[in-house]
Order: C-alpha cells, then structure tokens, then sequence
C-alpha cells in the first residue's frame, strides 16, 4: 500500500513572501508540464471514459481503455480498480483479482477502504465467503480503530450480507449484530439514527429466520420493522420494505406474494430482478423468469447484490434458455 500521510481535516497553508523591489516580469509562461504528468492526466481521462462505457454495458470497450491507461501509468489506482471491476463483472475473477491486488497496494490511506471492499465483492461474486471475510474485516478494522462507526457498521452490515445470501446464516446473524452494536456507538446518535439501525437489525432477523423457514417469526419481525417505519423519522427506508416482504415470502414458499411484493420494489436493482426470476420459475412460469434472470444481466454494478444476481442469471439462462446449436 503505497504511504501517504492523512488528515481528518485537509488545511492549505498559504505563505505570502515579502518581495521588496523585487519586480516580476510582466509576462511569464507557466511551467510545461512534465511528461509524468502528461501521461498520468491522459491515463485519468481514458479511466473515467472506460467507467462510462461500463455503465453501458460494454465491457470489453472499457477494458481495452483501463489498458490503455495502465500502458502509460501502471501505478494509477483507478485503472487497477476499474479494471478488476470490469473483469469481475465478465466473470473473469483470478485476472480481476490481480489488479484488485495491485489497487489495494497502491491505495492512498483513504482509498485502502474501498479497494479492500472491492475486493471482497470479487470473492462474492464466487461465494468465497473465507476471502471476501478476510478483506471485510480489513476494512472494518481500520474504519473501527478511525472511530468511523457509520463507515465500520455498513462494512459489517456487508459482511453480513455475503454470508447470508452465501447461505452461512450463523455468520450472517453474528455481523449483523456486529453492524447495529458498531452504529449506535455513533457519538450523539439521534433517537432517528436509533430507529434506523433497529429497521436495519429487523431486516436482517426476518431474512434469516425466513432462510431457516421459520415463517412465523419472520413475519413477527416485518410487523416489527413496520411500526419502526410508521415512525416516518427514516421516510427513505420505507422503499425497502416490499423487497423485504417479497424476500420473506419467497423463502417461505409463498411464491404469488413474492411475486406481488417484489414487483413494488426497486426494478433497477439486480438482485430484486434475481429474486423475482426464482420466484417465477418456483411457481412454474420459465418464460417470466428467463425474462427476469436476462434483465439481471443487463446491469453492470460491482456490489453484493449483482455478486450473486449476476452469476445466478448466468447459470440459470444456460439451464433455462440454452443457446440454440448453428447448423
């Protein structure tokens, strides 16, 4: 990881040199920039055209750009990152994680955090449940000791959520519990900030208990997470809670609500795509949900919720929709 001193607070010291008679000339060029700096601007240019053209979908577009960049700056952190996203995101995981790799060494102090998230989504992507825990835990180490409790809470909140859609339910309870302790040391936390964490911790509870079929309790939990809801002093969390309910219903065999549920939910998001589909194929319609596992791909996020919407499309259009042979 490359050194770098860091600050909570950036000052800029300005210096006001007395120059006594000193006169400048009248007119004075700038200094020409270095060809470093040259090559480094450019390289900065060609990653955020990649980025764009990755939110297009078009990966392979944006890949050849990140190697562009690297060509004329190997030690840029963006295109390492960027480049281990796309290639994750075309299911290319061991070359992903070498420049994942390579970003996480060249991460100034403030973006070792993200590189080491990064990089555990890569793992997600392949349930690796053991490596994407390693470098979770990195990072809530670091924003932990940082005293960042907002910062280390949704890394466990993350944490969490790998190992419980990976199916490690035990794991999965433990960090949630972890996030909710983490958040509320926030140093005078409001009664608002309070009740957003008890929706957080109610959310997880109706989602494992409904992973072990326990259907009663899940609801117990939803009815819970509403009255939390009616508050209205977390207005913006109440978009969730059909995702919730859809999720609880699909995990106790209630296929037409999940249905119903989850359709109100945001249509934007690859993993409520993904739970859609294995709803519509569980209750016996394939042609809905190969409609479904198909839009999963058209997203191209780098984050839990596509690191196991995307692979799971994949697998399942292949059993589903297998290509039809060329004669």
């Amino acid at each position: 990881m490359r050194a770098k001193i860091s600050f909570s607070c950036w000052f800029f010291l300005f210096v006001s040199i007395s120059l006594g008679s000193v006169m400048l000339p009248a007119q004075s060029s700038p200094p020409p920039s270095s060809p470093a700096q040259s090559k480094t601007e450019e390289a900065q240019q060609l990653v955020k055209q990649g980025q764009t053209l990755s939110r297009a979908g078009k990966e392979d577009e944006a890949i050849a750009l990140y190697q562009r960049a690297l060509d004329l700056d190997p030690d840029l952190y963006d295109a390492q990152l960027y480049m281990g996203v796309s290639l994750d995101l075309q299911g290319k995981y061991p070359e992903a994680r070498q420049h994942l790799a390579k970003a996480i060494e060249l991460a100034s102090e403030a973006q070792t955090t993200q590189a080491l998230r990064v990089m555990a989504v890569s793992y997600a992507f392949e349930h690796n449940t053991d490596k994407a825990s390693e470098y979770e835990r990195r990072a809530f180490d670091l924003q932990y000791n940082w005293k960042k409790y907002d910062d280390a809470a949704a890394t466990a909140n993350e944490l969490a959520r790998i190992y419980l859609e990976a199916g490690d339910l035990d794991n999965a309870f433990q960090w949630y519990q972890t996030g909710r302790r983490t958040g509320l040391k926030k140093p005078n936390i409001t009664d608002a900030e309070k009740d957003l964490w008890n929706l957080r911790w109610e959310a997880a509870e109706a989602r494992i208990t409904a992973r072990r079929g326990n259907k009663a309790e899940a609801q117990q939990h939803l009815a819970t997470l509403k009255t939390i809801l009616d508050k209205n002093d977390n207005p913006d969390q109440a978009r969730f809670y059909p995702y919730l309910v859809g999720y609880v219903a699909l995990y106790t065999g209630d296929y037409k609500n999940a249905i119903a549920e989850l359709q109100k939910a945001d249509q934007k998001d690859p993993f409520v795509l993904s739970l859609l589909a294995q709803a519509y194929e569980k209750s016996g319609d394939k042609t809905q949900a190969i409609d479904y596992y198909q839009k999963v791909l058209t997203i191209n996020l780098h984050n839990p919720s596509n690191a196991f919407a995307r692979p799971l499309a994949r697998e399942k259009l292949a059993q589903l929709a297998p290509p039809t042979p060329t004669q």
